[in-house]
């Protein structure tokens, strides 16, 4: 979705191929141009090179959690305006807390509805808060 005639730009960090897939279907859809990394060890030098809009952030990855990868978006001052939105299979409400505690803007459990996954980008690329 452009914002004042901008796309917005998403970055997938999933390492689960069926939900990456489902991913990539709905930001094409919804006209956010989007990457997507599968491991969370490069997830941070692909931020910091690429900045984009919003990271959704899959807790749960091989290497660095995405808890770890919340948290040094956040103690990162020339990353302050990247939006994260954190997902998980694991989707209790300590986990949402923690994210959250760490600097998410969003937090939705796994498996989502699709419009549901839609309303929370929205609300987050448009400037709302948790």
């Amino acid at each position: 979705m452009a914002d004042g005639g901008r796309q917005y730009r998403v970055l997938i960090v999933e390492d689960e191929d069926n939900i990456a897939i489902a991913l990539d279907y709905l930001m094409s859809r919804e006209g956010y141009a989007h990457e997507r990394i599968a491991t969370g060890q490069g997830a941070l030098d692909l931020i910091r090179d690429t900045r984009p809009d919003l990271v959704l952030l899959d807790v749960m990855l091989p290497e660095v959690s995405g808890y770890e990868i919340c948290q040094e978006i956040r103690a990162d001052k020339d990353l302050s305006d990247v939006r994260i939105l954190m997902m998980t299979a694991r989707g209790s409400a300590m986990e949402r807390r923690k994210g959250l505690a760490l600097g998410a803007d969003g937090f939705i459990a796994k498996p989502f509805e699709l419009g549901e996954l839609r309303a929370e980008l929205r609300r987050i690329l448009d400037g709302e808060t948790t």
